[in-house]
């Protein structure tokens, strides 16, 4: 995890952006919920009145509702909020000052005061059988005659004692304490609505108006929220990509500057493999994260707190959705966490088989073993399947869990919520404000869930990853290098050079010690596994010495930049390697910049002209991946003619002509005699026909130098080379090479 944040860190100011972006997203998908429950609450069930206290109101009914106001106190606070205003209404009306409007605390006071006997009012006026039964016991208490017909149960309050009526109020106070405040609230804003009824107010129009403005609300937020989805989307895409590419660019960087030792640690195909399929999953990840994972907790955090807003009595329901779903993530980190560590290395050993079969196709052919190797990537392919498809079951498994959690939730919701409705507790707007807040919280859980399944096999991408570019390179530049001179001789001598492999425990070379020099030939031959290779590869420091020392015009080739050394070489592989391109790019591959005289000459040196020019397109002509279309003898002519293209002090031939047959051999040493007269020649060779005319054979077994010499001193001198020699040469051409060293 936290190689994926410090690889997502370096993008931070792009973070910050999709972050700051997601609170407003949040901020929009939390606020609809709230304005869906005014819609139903107020909208619908109030007729878009949403005061508990009328802003205006006919004195009339100011003084009806006076009525049940017992405190002279309260009284005197009532009629101070409101001043008389007869013009603007049908009847004389009392209408809330501004100041009193602005200020919540004085608004909330006047709920309080007004509240209850609003409700009273509201009784008395409809007729309620509460009140009713109220208006009957007074009503019967007054003798006939002594009120007029048309006398209503609020002039009979008027006419009371104030004693009298004090008491009244507070028996009723006492009768409906018990009474839920939602309904007391409900019960005033309906008398509210009544009351701009009473002054010829349209209702219609304020409801409509109330619901015209609630949903342009919505529709606005619901708008500024798909904008900031989109944004946050874009930006996370461009964070992954740039990640993806940059991390992509470092471990190329990395891996080209690999010695050999490196390279034998990460095998060809955990590198592709790391190169490719694991920073895609990082990149993937990547953008979930900024898109998912950082929006989850925003949204669930905000969701709880508007439910504690909405209802605190069912927030008990949230805690056991919250639970539940952890559970179920625990269950499966607990279960798929560590099939995610095995799957990228079986990701890893299909690449390897499937390179393989590909590469090796025409020897396994030539064997017959078709049989063999489709069961080998078959086991390797059915491995990988079966730990796919196990992760991919949990996932599976997780799903329709949630879906039930998610559904179990909406119907507790919907029954506890239907009885706080039924006792009044609630209004069925804020039981579907709450089941929206719910599902929102589920969702940030459920997002989190989504990533779990994704993050363990990202985390172990990018430890892989991390491997490579966090990996020490055995062979690096000096902290000042010093500079080879431009005019170099190309002098190169191995000082009592020893060295063996990183990690093995005795040495492949020992105490090699010998000068090669400019218009000479030093030729290397010896027995399979004499080491031969590994002395030349230790010039371009594909290896670092173990001991002694390889000096190049006197520079210890350590103390040189290895760009600089490998400037002064002109190095051809034991297996020639070309490029996809054509001829011509293949062979001015060191020397970009060459002319094409330079590049035909090279190929006529290595005898590359010859079937360079039976194609149509003849330096044009495209090479396919690896060489794959020219044969080998051709890939090593082309290999050679790219040395020499290069105009090197030093070349380095790793048995080069082996693929050549005898006369294209001797024509290639002619040519290239003449070229090389000045430059020093490396040739490692198992033909002696190839290193006949050297100045200078060194003889290797068993990693050490055995003989050194011309081929005539060796034929006289050296027991092994004469083993070699007998091996391949005619005995009249053993003869004259010994009568030669005698003269």
């Amino acid at each position: 995890m936290g190689k994926l944040f410090k690889y997502m860190g370096m993008y931070w100011k792009s973070v910050l952006a999709i972050l700051a972006i997601l609170f407003v997203q949040a901020y929009c998908d939390l606020s609809l919920p709230a304005y869906t429950s005014d819609i139903v609450n107020v909208g619908i069930q109030q007729g878009g009145v949403d005061e508990t206290i009328p802003e205006a109101i006919s004195v009339e009914e100011m003084n009806k509702v006076l009525l049940f106001v017992s405190e002279e106190t309260e009284k005197e606070i009532v009629q101070d909020a409101y001043e008389k205003n007869g013009d603007l209404y049908e009847k004389e009306a009392y209408v809330l000052k501004e100041s009193v409007l602005e200020n919540e605390e004085e608004m909330e006071e006047l709920s309080k005061i007004m509240g209850l006997p609003m409700m009273v009012t509201a009784g008395f006026e409809s007729g309620s059988e509460e009140t009713k039964e109220i208006e009957e016991q007074i009503m019967g208490q007054i003798p006939q005659g002594m009120l007029p017909e048309d006398a209503t149960i609020f002039d009979v309050f008027a006419m009371m004692p104030p004693e009298q009526m004090t008491q009244m109020v507070e028996e009723i106070r006492t009768q409906m304490s018990d009474m839920p405040d939602m309904i007391v609230e409900q019960a005033g804003i309906g008398y509210v609505k009544t009351a701009y009824q009473d002054l010829g107010m349209d209702v219609d129009e304020i409801q409509l108006k109330y619901m015209f403005v609630t949903g342009g609300k919505m529709i606005a937020l619901a708008f500024l929220g798909m904008i900031a989805s989109v944004l946050v989307g874009f930006l996370a895409s461009r964070v992954g990509a740039k990640a993806g590419r940059d991390l992509r660019g470092r471990v190329f960087r990395k891996v080209v500057g690999f010695s050999n030792n490196e390279l034998d640690h990460f095998s060809t195909a955990s590198l592709i493999t790391r190169s490719t399929n694991d920073i895609q999953q990082i990149q993937m990840l990547m953008v979930m994260l900024l898109r998912m994972v950082l929006y989850a907790p925003i949204l669930a955090i905000g969701g709880v707190y508007q439910v504690f807003q909405t209802n605190v009595s069912m927030s008990w329901i949230i805690g056991l959705a919250v639970v539940l779903i952890a559970l179920v993530v625990l269950l499966l980190f607990v279960v798929a966490m560590p099939k995610f560590k095995i799957m990228q290395k079986l990701v890893d050993r299909l690449n390897l088989v499937t390179r393989e079969i590909l590469t090796g196709l025409p020897v396994i052919r030539a064997f017959s073993t078709e049989k063999h190797e489709e069961k080998r990537f078959d086991k390797a392919n059915m491995d990988l399947t079966k730990t796919n498809l196990f992760v991919n079951r949990a996932m599976t498994f997780m799903m329709p869990v949630m879906m039930v959690i998610m559904n179990g939730i909406s119907v507790l919701i919907v029954w506890v919520g239907a009885n706080g409705i039924n006792d009044g507790q609630m209004q069925v707007g804020d039981m579907m404000a709450f089941i929206q807040y719910t599902m929102q919280i589920i969702m940030g859980f459920l997002m989190l869930c989504m990533i779990s399944v994704m993050l363990p096999r990202a985390a172990v991408a990018a430890e892989r990853v991390d491997e490579v570019l966090s990996s020490k390179t055995i062979i690096n530049d000096p902290k000042q290098p010093l500079l080879i001179p431009q005019k170099a001789d190309g002098v190169l001598k191995f000082d009592h050079v020893s060295f063996r492999y990183p990690g093995a425990s005795e040495d492949v070379l020992h105490d090699i010690s010998f000068e090669a020099k400019p218009g000479e030939t030093t030729a290397i031959i010896g027995s399979t596994g004499s080491g031969k290779s590994t002395l030349v590869n230790l010039i371009p420091r594909f290896y670092d010495v173990t001991e002694g020392k390889i000096t190049l015009d006197g520079l210890d080739i350590r103390e040189v930049a290895q760009h600089d050394l490998r400037e002064k070489l002109g190095y051809v592989p034991q297996k020639g390697v070309l490029f996809s391109g054509t001829i011509a790019s293949n062979i001015m591959f060191g020397n970009p910049d060459g002319s094409d005289e330079e590049m035909k000459e090279a190929a006529q040196i290595a005898q590359a002209t010859e079937f360079i020019e039976t194609k149509r397109k003849r330096y044009d002509s495209s090479i396919a991946q690896g060489g794959s279309n020219v044969s080998g003898g051709q890939k090593q002519r082309l290999s050679i003619a790219r040395a020499i293209a290069k105009h090197p002090k030093l070349f380095i031939f790793d048995d080069s002509f082996s693929a050549l047959d005898f006369k294209t051999d001797v024509a290639l040493r002619r040519a290239l005699r003449e070229k090389t007269a000045d430059s020093t020649v490396l040739i490692v060779a198992q033909r002696i026909s190839t290193i006949l005319h050297a100045e200078q054979i060194l003889v290797l077994d068993d990693g050490q130098i055995v003989g050194k010499g011309t081929h005539e001193e060796l034929l006289r001198n050296c027991e092994v080379y004469q083993q070699i020699a007998a091996s391949q040469l005619s005995e009249e051409e053993l003869k004259a090479g010994m009568q030669k060293g005698g003269e």
